[in-house]
């Protein structure tokens, strides 16, 4: 999962930031698993924390795969449900600093699979997760939010609550299946909940260059979303679940490695597209 080296993928270095916040808030959703999603959210932040952001990740996802692939494991500790079922407890009680300074998260665990079932009589329950990340915005110049494969209340509120949105999608014709459906979601919060959400991109994941099949999806990718689909490319390699069993984003744990160079080119492009600051 390396980016290819072209000249369309070298973006200037983003410039020290003066200040910090607001928060642009990005979901990343795709309701296929497997596709590189929580990776590609752990990462893409690690890169733009090191072009010095200040990151706040939000595990939305009830098997707490982005917890655990920073190293928190919430077990008794405040979680994400929490803040949901609880709009007394200040979020920032919830917040969880990393070995990456800079770069924060709120964890998740599987009660939060119990949140559609516990919230669906809430009044406003598709302005919860807004509601909470508003009160700590101001801390942060991004939010990322790593959305459950589905598309439910959950995922619903997260597309409510975000500026933009990031679809990964992985390098193969059955990860294309259901992105028309995704793509009806986000219209339908655009016209309800939302407005101004926008698409800010899909990004090709798990692309292998060596096989004719990764080249026609991405040629498909290409066709169908235009502008929309970043010049960066995410190769496949078995250094990203290395980096997961380390519990580390790539960009420390192979530092010099091409895969975490892609993400530092994940990075740049979305400062150059105007989609963090």
């Amino acid at each position: 999962m390396a980016a290819k080296k072209s000249s369309d993928t070298r973006f200037a270095k983003p410039k020290p930031l003066s200040t910090h916040g607001p928060a642009r808030i990005i979901a990343m959703c795709n309701q296929k698993g497997g596709v590189g999603k929580t990776t590609t959210a752990i990462n893409m932040s690690a890169a733009l924390v090191e072009y010095g952001r200040k990151v706040l990740l939000v595990d939305y996802d009830p098997q707490g795969a982005l917890s655990a692939g920073l190293g928190i494991i919430a077990h008794d500790d405040l979680t994400i449900y929490d803040l949901m079922l609880d709009s007394n407890i200040d979020p920032k009680t919830a917040i969880k600093h990393t070995a990456i300074a800079g770069l924060d998260v709120i964890p998740a665990n599987i009660e939060l699979s119990a949140a559609e079932m516990k919230l669906v009589n809430e009044f406003s329950r598709e302005n919860i997760l807004a509601r909470i990340l508003k009160r700590v915005s101001a801390d942060y110049d991004l939010i990322v939010i790593d959305c459950q494969p589905s598309l439910g209340l959950l995922t619903v509120n997260a597309l409510t609550a975000a500026h933009g949105v990031i679809i990964p999608l992985a390098s193969e014709f059955f990860a294309l299946r259901g992105v028309a459906i995704l793509e009806d979601i986000v219209k339908k919060v655009q016209e309800t909940t939302n407005q101004t959400l926008v698409l800010d991109g899909v990004l090709a994941t798990m692309f292998d260059p060596r096989t004719l099949h990764s080249r026609e999806v991405l040629d498909r990718l290409r066709d169908h979303f235009g502008d929309k689909l970043f010049k960066s490319v995410i190769n496949r390699t078995v250094k990203f679940p290395d980096a997961t069993v380390a519990a580390e984003p790539i960009t420390s744990f192979a530092s010099d490695s091409e895969a975490a160079e892609a993400y530092r080119t994940v990075a740049r492009e979305l400062v150059a597209r105007g989609y963090a600051p």
